[in-house]
């Protein structure tokens, strides 16, 4: 009898390697003929929760916005720097512009359409990602991201990171699981060419397993395109790290982060794209957990629990 190995005998369908989970490299060459890489870009904007507009400083977590700023850079210098950096890693012909410092919709609709058909137009992308807050997602820029679409597929990475309003309080997000609601289901409904990835985070301060659990579950109930899972890093110079210092918040254990990223997958539709199972963050401004650093280690870890389990993605998904 043929020995059962994690990559020999896979039972999850979307998947061409020993991974039980649909990845965003699968759906990549499913969709474009091969893998295509992500290049960073910041297109100067602000966001509504360091302004002022709904609140002060950002998240507790954040630092300088989801993307380091890119010194006065235009987007294509950005964008050649970048692939000029990748290319010394591995060879791609295929790109995804990612608008993904601070929010990419927070502008005024004409502001937006320049920059979007301006990124859209980098020489070499397949698709046009753009990072933003459900509370930017008026009438008229869910327009103009549905009228990008028709020229290029578009990818709106739409932070939620809780689905519970006292977390959200806590962290300062600035918005409810409400308005992220009515936000997620005015872009679904606007037609053209768009795929959305909701954002969720583990570990955050006073949450449970439970609570994660929960949130896993109300995004899986959304049958999103795509979800990214995101540990919480404590990052040097936020709110968050004096919390750290103060002995007041304990970032997660990677036991535990494993074991709640496998139950989350098992919450989540076969079908939606897991594009991200873990995160890092710069070894100069990381204060902890130091683990998070093995990104490696912590996928193969993934894996691994999975296997034991004889689990994988959408294991426990009942629409």
């Amino acid at each position: 009898m043929k020995k059962e190995t994690q990559a020999g005998i896979n039972p999850f369908p979307y998947s061409d390697s020993n991974k039980r989970y649909h990845t965003f490299e699968y759906y990549l060459r499913q969709r474009f003929g091969e893998k295509c890489a992500r290049i960073s870009l910041d297109a100067g904007l602000t966001c509504p929760n360091i302004d002022g507009t709904c609140g002060v400083g950002g998240c507790i977590y954040c630092l300088n916005g989801s993307g380091a700023a890119q010194g006065g850079a235009t987007l294509a210098e950005q964008y050649a720097a970048g692939i000029a950096a990748m290319q010394k890693k591995w060879k791609c012909s295929k790109y995804i512009p990612y608008l993904q410092a601070h929010t990419n919709t927070y502008a005024p609709a004409k502001t937006l359409r320049c920059i979007y058909k301006e990124a859209s137009r980098l020489p070499g992308a397949v698709m046009l990602a753009i990072a933003t807050r459900p509370d930017c997602l008026d009438p008229e820029v869910v327009s103009v991201l549905a009228e990008t679409s028709r020229s290029i597929p578009l990818l709106v990475e739409l932070g939620l990171q809780t689905i519970h309003d006292d977390t959200a309080s806590r962290i300062n997000r600035g918005h409810s699981y409400s308005v992220f609601a009515d936000g997620y289901r005015r872009l679904r409904n606007a037609g053209g060419d768009i795929s959305i990835c909701i954002h969720l985070i583990n570990g955050l301060p006073g949450e449970t397993k439970e609570h994660m659990i929960a949130s896993a579950r109300a995004v899986a109930a959304l049958e999103p395109d795509m979800v990214k899972l995101h540990l919480l890093h404590v990052l040097r110079g936020t709110p968050l790290h004096k919390l750290y210092l103060q002995g007041a918040y304990t970032p997660m254990e990677q036991a535990a982060y494993v074991n709640i990223v496998c139950d989350q997958l098992e919450c989540f539709p076969p079908q939606t794209v897991v594009a991200r199972v873990t995160g890092d963050a710069p070894a100069d401004v990381l204060a902890a957990p130091l683990w998070s650093r093995r990104k490696t280690a912590v996928s193969n870890d993934i894996d691994k629990e999975l296997y034991r389990r004889k689990s994988f993605q959408g294991m426990q998904f009942s629409p």
